[in-house]
């Protein structure tokens, strides 16, 4: 079953309707300015800390404005999502606070770290089911619960609703920044956050350059741009778990393609090398999807010398176990 509060694109004063909603639920994160990088790339750049965010990633702004907004007799009946991840614990944290049932479909790949968080955060609210290998086979898994249930599918990112939600960064770090920023670098999967930092800069700063960053092995933006429609990739790389989809959305992709100014695609080598510097000299614990902006830099060095620049780090839900793994990756030859 579907339902959603905005029908079209979000107008600004419906974003800023979303962000008063979850003020009191979600955090106000920090936006740091990095001294290392700045001087590193001759430019400002801060750091928008979405790793410190309750669930440890911005999911949770847009799933919990999609649920609050469901009528009451559809939230008796519950909810249905599907998630690599960071979605599904943003929907774990909702439906507990609003005591709501729910059930969350994830892969069996799903890192155990983020498996373990969601059962946290849904405490006795949502129960969780492991199917396939990829986001997309448990989305296709997640819909035909949905149906037979007639439940209310809480799409991770090709939702108005879910994409006002996400809006809510952007809002925050211009309110944030003592001046408007020329960059916007952020990590792109699905597409629900560019999504939303695109709307932001349509009505409030058309001036911004909008960097959409996807991993190299799973580059569905790029794929879809070229031949300007919304297109499924047949194989993906799983590595970025957090931004590694086969089909974007068709409603961030009509927003992306207008609002986003250039997308880049980082290879695994060099996410890993980010990853360890960010945890050696920022003390930031990023999950490969989370990294994927500050490792774009690299690729904008001449582009934001002298710029004010702002690296969405879109998540934090990572096991340090795993970098004996990165550290491997990151001196490939």
């Amino acid at each position: 079953m579907e339902f959603s509060r905005f029908t079209e694109v979000p107008n600004l004063h419906q974003l800023k309707q979303a962000q008063e909603q979850l003020e009191g639920v979600v955090y106000q994160t920090p936006l740091e300015y990095s001294h290392s990088l700045s001087e590193r790339f001759g430019a400002s750049i801060y750091l928008k800390r979405e790793d410190l965010q309750k669930v440890r990633s911005y999911k949770l702004r847009g799933a919990y404005h999609k649920i609050v907004n469901l009528p009451t007799d559809l939230k008796a009946i519950g909810v249905v999502a599907a998630s690599a991840g960071n979605h599904a614990q943003g929907v774990a944290y909702a439906c507990a606070s609003l005591k709501i049932k729910g059930t969350i479909f994830m892969p069996k790949t799903t890192p155990l770290q983020k498996i373990e968080a969601v059962r946290f955060f849904a405490k006795d609210y949502a129960r969780i089911k492991l199917v396939g290998d990829t986001y997309d086979d448990a989305y296709k898994a997640s819909l035909d619960f949905a149906i037979k249930h007639q439940a209310v599918f809480i799409h991770p990112f090709d939702d108005y609703d879910v994409i006002a939600g996400q809006a809510s960064v952007g809002l925050e770090l211009l309110n944030q920044m003592q001046q408007m920023p020329d960059f916007i670098i952020s990590p792109f999967g699905g597409g629900g956050l560019s999504a939303g930092l695109g709307l932001v800069k349509k009505y409030l700063a058309p001036s911004i350059q909008l960097i959409a960053v996807e991993p190299e092995g799973a580059p569905s933006l790029s794929e879809s741009l070229e031949a300007n429609k919304v297109l499924e990739l047949s194989v993906i790389d799983r590595f970025v778990d957090g931004a590694s989809v086969k089909r974007i959305g068709d409603k961030t992709f009509e927003i992306s393609k207008s609002q986003v100014n250039q997308v880049l695609k980082i290879s695994v080598k060099s996410l890993c090398r980010t990853m360890l510097d960010l945890y050696q000299k920022e003390g930031i614990l990023a999950e490969p999807a989370g990294a994927l902006s500050v490792a774009a830099l690299e690729e904008l060095t001449s582009e934001i010398k002298g710029k004010q620049v702002v690296c969405i780090i879109s998540g934090g839900n990572f096991d340090p176990k795993r970098f004996p793994e990165i550290g491997k990756l990151a001196n490939l030859p």
